[in-house]
C-alpha cells in the first residue's frame, strides 16, 4: 500500500482448520464430500448444478485446500505492520515465498552511487533524482520471524497449520531492488516465483503486492525470454495465465502498466486503489467516527502490542519509540511529532497503516465464498470485474456499497463494512500469542444447512437455517441480513429470523440474485464472527 502521501493522488483524481474424521470414515466421507461439491442450487432440499463460471474467472479450488501465495514487499514500515498480523493468520493460507522488491517509495541502489529519477510523477516530484531511497535493508523480517518462534508453541494450541520459523525462513527471498520498477535481471527472488508459476500445481497462486509489481513482472519476462520462440510458448502461456492471480495495492511503479498488462493480457489482476483507505494512513478520514476507537491507542496498545508477546511489541504504532533503519522519514514514533501531522493528531500506539493487509484477508476462508467471487465482497473488500478488461477486478465506483453513515454511496465502505469484526479478531489473536486454548477466544464454527445455493420463484418463501456452535461455549448472536449492493436483485425481501432459522419472503414480479449473509458473533472479550453467504436465484 503506499505510502503517505499517496492519498492525495488519490483525492486528486482487494482454531479452525476442520478436524474431519474423514481419518476414520475414509474414503466413506470423502464420497459424501464429492457429492455434495458437486452440487448446486436448490428449490426445496434437492439440489441441482451450480452454474458454471464464466470464462477466465478465478479458479475454483478444494473446500479442503488453503490458498496458496507469495507475498512480494518494499518493507516500508506499514508493511512490517501487516506482516505481523499476517503472521498471526499463517495457518489461515499457504505462505509459500516471502519476496523483498523494491517500489516507488523504497530502493537500495546499485551501490555505485547512481543517480535515479522515478518514473512516477509524485515520486519524481518530491525526491527528483537520488542513488536510493528509504530502503529498509533486505533482513528487516529476521527478527519478526524470530519473535514469531517464541509465540509459535502458544499459537499452534489455538490452530492447526501455523508454519514453524525455520520454514517461513526458508521462503524469504531478495528480489529485483536496486531501484523502482528495476526487472532487467534475474534475482532470487524472481527466480523462486518463476519457477512457482510453472511448477505442476495448477491451483490459483495468489501473487500479493505489497510494493512495486517489477519482481513479479522479471520473472514474467523471464519465462517469456525462455519460451517465446518455442513449441511450448502458447501451453506455457495459458498455464501461468490459468494460475497466477496478482493481488496489487495501488501502483507502485510502472511495470503492470508498461510490460505485466500488455504482455500478460489474460493473467488475472485484482486491484484495490480505494477501499484499502481505512486500514492505511489516512484511517481517521476513511473510517467512521464511531469506529476510531478500534484504531486508538487504548485498544492497539493495551488489547494488542503490550503484553502480548514479544512479535506483537515490534507492531509500529504511533509514538511507541520506536524507528526503522534506513527510513529517515519513519517519525511517527517520536512522541514529539503525534500533533498537526500529515494525517491528524495521534496519541500513543494510535494505529499507522497496514495498508496492504486487505490482500491476505481476501484469502481469508470466514464463510463469505469471496476468494473465487472477489465481486460478492468479504473481509479484504469487494472487487468487480473491468467491463473494458475481462482479467481485472478492481474497486472504484463500480464496486461501492451504500455507507449508512454518510447516507451516500462510498467506494471505500465494501472494506469498512468489516472493520470492527477484523480488528475484535486481531486482538482474539493477540492473545493466543500468550494464552492458552482454554483462556482465549476462538471463532464460531458455522455449517449450512439449508443449501447455500438456492432457486426459488417471486412470491415464493423460503426457509434458510444454519448450524451454529461456539468451541468456548460461548452464546452466539445471530444476524441475518442482505448484502444489497451484490447480486442483481433490487427489491426488499422481507426477513423473518428466530435463531439459527430465518424465513425470507420474496416479492412478486421481482428476478434476480439475492445475497443473504448469516453473521454469527461470539459473547466474547474480543468477539469473534464468522459468516454463511446464501444465495438465492429468483426467476
Amino acid at each position: 500500500m503506499k505510502k503517505n502521501n499517496a492519498w492525495r493522488i488519490y483525492t486528486e483524481s482487494p482454531l479452525w482448520k476442520s478436524k474431519i474424521v474423514h481419518l476414520i470414515v475414509g474414503g466413506l466421507l470423502l464420497l459424501i464430500l464429492s457429492f455434495s461439491q458437486a452440487c448446486g442450487f436448490d428449490t426445496k432440499s434437492k439440489e441441482t448444478t451450480v452454474s458454471a463460471q464464466k470464462d477466465n474467472a478465478p479458479q475454483k479450488i478444494s473446500s479442503n485446500t488453503k490458498p496458496r501465495t507469495i507475498v512480494t514487499t518494499d518493507g516500508e514500515i506499514d508493511d512490517v505492520d501487516s506482516f505481523i498480523r499476517m503472521l498471526l493468520y499463517a495457518n489461515e493460507f499457504r505462505i509459500e515465498g516471502l519476496v523483498i522488491s523494491s517500489s516507488m517509495w523504497h530502493y537500495k541502489g546499485d551501490g555505485k552511487g547512481t543517480l535515479f529519477t522515478s518514473e512516477m510523477e509524485m515520486t519524481k516530484k518530491m525526491y527528483g533524482a537520488i542513488p536510493s531511497l528509504r530502503w529498509p535493508g533486505t533482513e528487516w523480517m529476521d527478527p519478526l520471524i524470530d519473535a514469531y518462534d517464541e509465540v509459535y508453541p502458544k499459537l499452534s494450541q489455538h490452530a492447526e497449520g501455523f508454519p514453524t520459523a525455520e520454514t517461513l525462513r526458508s521462503l524469504v527471498k531478495v528480489g529485483n531492488i536496486d531501484f523502482e520498477g528495476e526487472m532487467e535481471k534475474d534475482t532470487d527472488g524472481s527466480d523462486f516465483i518463476k519457477a512457482s508459476l510453472l511448477d505442476d500445481n495448477m491451483e490459483p497462486l495468489y501473487l500479493q503486492v505489497w510494493g512495486g509489481t517489477n519482481t513479479i513482472a522479471r520473472a514474467l519476462k523471464s519465462i517469456e525470454d525462455e519460451y517465446k520462440d518455442t513449441k511450448e510458448w502458447e501451453t506455457v502461456y495459458k498455464k501461468v495465465s490459468d494460475k497466477a492471480i496478482v493481488y496489487a495495492i495501488l501502483d507502485q511503479d510502472a511495470t503492470y502498466r508498461k510490460y505485466i498488462a500488455p504482455n500478460w493480457p489474460d493473467l488475472k489482476i485484482f486491484y484495490n486503489s480505494n477501499q484499502f483507505w481505512c486500514f492505511a494512513y489516512p484511517w481517521k478520514k476513511a473510517v467512521p467516527e464511531s469506529q476510531h476507537y478500534l484504531f486508538e491507542g487504548e485498544f492497539m496498545g493495551n488489547e494488542i502490542i503490550n503484553d502480548h508477546g514479544p512479535l506483537l511489541k515490534q507492531y509500529y504504532s504511533y509514538g511507541d519509540g520506536q524507528k526503522q533503519q534506513g527510513d529517515d522519514e519513519h517519525i511517527h514514533g517520536d512522541p514529539d511529532k503525534l500533533k498537526d501531522t500529515q494525517w491528524g493528531d495521534f496519541g500513543q500506539y494510535d494505529f499507522i497503516s497496514e495498508g496492504d493487509s486487505p490482500a491476505y484477508l481476501h484469502l481469508m476462508d470466514v464463510g463469505l465464498d469471496n476468494l473465487e467471487h472477489p465481486e460478492w465482497g468479504g473481509w479484504g473488500g469487494r472487487l468487480v470485474r473491468s467491463e473494458e478488461q475481462p482479467n481485472r477486478w478492481e474497486d472504484g465506483e463500480a464496486a461501492a456499497d451504500y455507507n449508512p453513515n454518510t447516507k451516500k454511496m462510498d467506494s471505500t465502505y465494501p472494506q469498512i463494512r468489516w472493520v470492527e469484526a477484523i480488528q475484535e479478531d486481531f486482538a482474539a489473536r493477540a492473545d493466543w500469542c500468550i494464552m492458552d486454548y482454554e483462556n482465549a477466544n476462538h471463532p464460531p464454527l458455522v455449517k449450512a444447512i439449508s443449501q447455500k445455493r438456492i432457486d426459488a420463484k417471486a412470491g415464493d418463501t423460503i426457509t434458510i437455517k444454519i448450524d451454529a456452535t461456539d468451541p468456548d461455549g460461548d452464546e452466539l448472536d445471530i444476524n441475518y441480513w442482505i448484502y444489497k449492493e451484490v447480486g442483481s436483485y433490487s427489491k426488499e425481501a422481507q426477513i423473518t429470523s428466530n435463531g439459527q432459522e430465518t424465513v425470507v419472503a420474496l416479492p412478486k414480479n421481482q428476478q434476480g440474485e439475492l445475497h443473504i449473509i448469516a453473521a454469527v458473533k461470539d459473547n466474547a472479550e474480543h468477539p469473534m464472527t464468522r459468516y454463511m453467504r446464501f444465495v438465492v436465484k429468483v426467476e
